[in-house]
């Protein structure tokens, strides 16, 4: 029995010494967090990280309402445009391919379709408002698929 015993005390006694080695290095490195100029540093660097860390959530929210601010904007700007070129005189030797329709609109599809009709002795442009992609005004069948086609570039982003 005196075997077990010497061996038990031994088991102590190693546990004992690496406990005590974990208690050091615990306390230096708690000593070392704790030192500064004042016994106040730590509680002041936790103000500061508070004072900081609500100052950033504060930042957040102010961009967080910009960003609202110019997604909104950013919808009604011109996003969508396309040009369709055709000849209005259907093939003969007046106007060529040099008349054409060009949609300029925004997201939500809104906007003007610009068109111009081109002859030799002169030179015919229309503006007609579009709203939600289409006109309260007639338009032709290029000025359509001019819409169309801005409408469709908007949908490829």
């Amino acid at each position: 029995m005196v075997v077990s015993t010497d061996i038990l005390l031994f088991v102590l006694a190693l546990s004992s010494l690496i406990l005590s080695g974990v208690v050091i290095y615990l306390h230096v490195r708690l000593k070392r967090a704790l030192s500064g100029k004042t016994g106040r540093d730590l509680e002041d660097t936790i103000a500061t990280l508070i004072a900081r860390a609500t100052e950033l959530e504060r930042s957040r929210a102010e961009i967080e309402k910009y960003l609202t601010i110019v997604e909104k904007r950013l919808r009604r700007s011109v996003q969508g445009v396309d040009t369709v070129r055709f000849n209005a005189f259907g093939g003969g030797t007046n106007g060529g391919n040099q008349s054409f329709a060009t949609a300029i609109v925004s997201e939500e599809g809104d906007g003007v379709v610009l068109s111009s009709i081109y002859s030799r002795d002169r030179v015919s442009v229309f503006a007609k408002p579009v709203a939600s992609f289409a006109s309260e005004y007639e338009t032709s069948e290029e000025e359509d698929r001019a819409i169309k086609n801005a409408q469709s570039r908007l949908k490829k982003r």
